[in-house]
């Protein structure tokens, strides 16, 4: 069993404060993980914590959690049906986006180009992994993942070099997709060359922003009057959707012009925006985690009755 003990979230104090108060509150762990929120919470005096998550690993964490403390419950699942898996109503849901430290540092889940593995990706133990993607699509389509999940801007000339390639063989490590990738993006920068490409293939295998789109309006859909929705993000297409989400839901629009029909008044508010701008982790905490560097935080409070 990992070290969860050990296990220290990004940006698990401002979490905290975000949520509070905690005592006596009832939370939805809503991307379990390594479980270091719902161990903060239940420290600090939570009546009762539910963890979700659909990774297998994750699960057998929650479930020794789950035997030793007894204010709380796993679930087994995705976010995307947190609503049919869980029992509301809730006064905080906390949202811990991306690919988790225990996955990352799993070479067998092939997640990360740090270290060889077989090229898998899959959170859950189901579905199409990322070995069958670079299988199955064409050029066109890997290059239309990559632009929109990775942002890549060598999408096109990556997809031409990965399909040329595996006419010889197919891609099942990750070491052989890095090395390729890199060959095909060329020059040196902050960030390996081969990033957006896993991120991109990662968020396609799990369907990423479609869960996190379900998710949200799930955990509203949860959440008692007066109670707070924290999202921790960590890169731009997740944020945005967040932001656009909590927006939409504080009856924020966006602007209109004179030169069209004046939109429809939205519907009532559900949520109160109370972060105007990202929450980002503190210098302390950069320094002693550097994965936390992209981290981003956004809070809403579900609109009393």
């Amino acid at each position: 069993m990992d070290n969860v003990g050990a296990h220290v979230p990004v940006l698990g104090e401002e979490v905290c404060r975000w949520l509070a108060p905690l005592d006596g509150a009832r939370l939805l762990d809503a991307t379990f993980g390594g479980g270091g929120y719902s161990r903060r919470w239940l420290a600090h005096g939570a009546r009762a914590v539910v963890g979700l998550d659909r990774d297998p690993t994750a699960v057998a964490r929650g479930r020794a959690l789950e035997a030793e403390e007894p204010r709380f419950t796993m679930r087994e699942g995705r976010f995307g049906e947190l609503e049919r898996l869980v029992e509301a109503p809730f006064d905080g849901v906390a949202f811990d986006l991306g690919v988790s430290s225990f996955q990352l540092d799993a070479p067998e889940r092939g997640f990360s180009f740090r270290a060889d593995g077989e090229l898998d990706m899959r959170m859950g133990c189901d579905g199409t992994s990322a070995t069958d993607l670079l299988a199955e699509l064409d050029e066109a389509e890997l290059a239309r993942l990559f632009r929109e999940f990775g942002e890549e801007r060598r999408a096109r000339r990556v997809a031409r070099r990965l399909v040329e390639r595996r006419r010889e063989r197919p891609f099942t490590r990750t070491g052989d997709l890095a090395e390729v990738v890199r060959a095909a993006v060329g020059g040196a920068g902050d960030i390996d060359p081969a990033t957006r490409v896993f991120q991109a293939l990662r968020i396609a295998v799990n369907d990423e922003l479609g869960e996190l789109e379900r998710g949200l309006a799930a955990a509203l859909d949860v959440l008692a009057p007066g109670g707070r929705l924290v999202v921790v993000a960590f890169q731009s297409l997740e944020d945005r959707v967040v932001k656009r989400f909590m927006q939409r839901e504080a009856g924020r629009r966006p602007g209109s012009s004179r030169h069209l029909p004046a939109p429809a008044a939205p519907p009532p508010a559900r949520l109160v925006l109370l972060t105007r701008r990202v929450v980002r982790p503190a210098a302390a905490e950069l320094s002693s985690n550097p994965r936390a560097r992209s981290a981003r935080l956004r809070a809403a409070r579900r609109v009393e009755a």
